[in-house]
């Protein structure tokens, strides 16, 4: 097992694209109005938590759960880099990705819930569809080559921020503007774009080895 410094940038970056910690800080704040600051950290704990096990379930699993079905990671990737690709335009677009957030009748059946952290905060405003798919992949080529360590140290070095983000979101919202989330959300779709492009390359090399 060996480290390998530039595979942990990018699950870092990966994953810090896709779920966007500090522009999904105002959602979080919005989803837990009127409760106790005691109560929102719990909630960002649960949050943190189902999001840490979903990861791991999916680095580390996506690809046996895969093999149920008969898919391969060679034959996910295509799909997955489409799927990232979209989440990444809708990004690049200023407009929410329909699989990061909850639709307008489900929205209206959460507003009387009391617990949010599940659904709709870890699933799927942060661990949507195309950060399982980018997790599966990511495992998979973490097994290949041997390099689960950069792979854990990426993945966690990202946890740490989402904790700070989340533990620390009334402090961290004083200093979001409206302007400066736009940036941050577009600039995270444009390093996603590039990472979902990469993916569906490497899956038609895989499916398609005459392209070279």
């Amino acid at each position: 097992m060996s480290f390998d410094l530039p595979f942990a940038i990018k699950v870092f970056t990966a994953m810090f694209a896709i779920m966007n910690p500090i522009a999904n800080v105002p959602m979080f704040l919005s989803l837990t109005d009127g409760i106790s600051d005691r109560d929102r950290r719990h909630v960002a704990w649960v949050v943190l938590i189902a999001v840490t096990i979903g990861c791991i379930v999916s680095a580390a699993g996506g690809s046996a759960i895969l093999a149920v079905f008969g898919v391969t990671v060679n034959d996910f990737r295509i799909a997955g880099g489409i799927m990232v690709l979209l989440i990444a335009l809708s990004m690049l677009h200023g407009t929410p990705s329909s699989q990061h957030n909850p639709t307008l009748s489900e929205a209206e059946a959460l507003a009387a819930a009391e617990d949010v952290a599940i659904y709709p905060l870890a699933i799927p405003l942060l661990l949507g569809p195309g950060a399982i798919a980018t997790l599966i992949v990511l495992g998979q080529t973490a097994r290949n080559n041997s390099t689960e360590m950069s792979l854990a140290i990426g993945l966690g070095a990202f946890l740490v921020i989402l904790a700070i983000s989340l533990l620390g979101a009334p402090f961290v919202a004083r200093y979001l503007s409206a302007k400066a989330v736009g940036i941050a959300r577009r600039l995270m779709g444009m390093i996603l774009a590039a990472i979902a492009v990469q993916m569906i390359v490497s899956g038609l090399r895989n499916a398609f080895p005459s392209l070279g």
